[in-house]
């Protein structure tokens, strides 16, 4: 499984964006489809919300890659 580090910018990303800015989806749209198509799990339980906040610590995986969300460097 490949993954992916993703640096926040903020105090959270919405899934949907997420999964288009880490490169998982080539859109929003896109994105937000794999999660009305049970695509997409977050911390290990599928998630069905287009826009949950996901925050820095937490992993998300979709379609045999994993996202490991960590927080700016202060």
């Amino acid at each position: 499984m490949q993954t992916i580090q993703f640096e926040l910018a903020g105090d959270y990303v919405e899934l949907c964006n997420l999964l288009k800015l880490a490169g998982i989806a080539d859109s929003g749209g896109r994105g937000k489809q794999l999660v009305a198509d049970g695509e997409v799990r977050v911390d290990g339980a599928p998630e069905s919300r287009r826009t949950a906040k996901i925050r820095a610590g937490q992993i998300v995986e979709c379609l045999g890659a994993r996202i490991r969300v960590v927080g700016a460097p202060q």
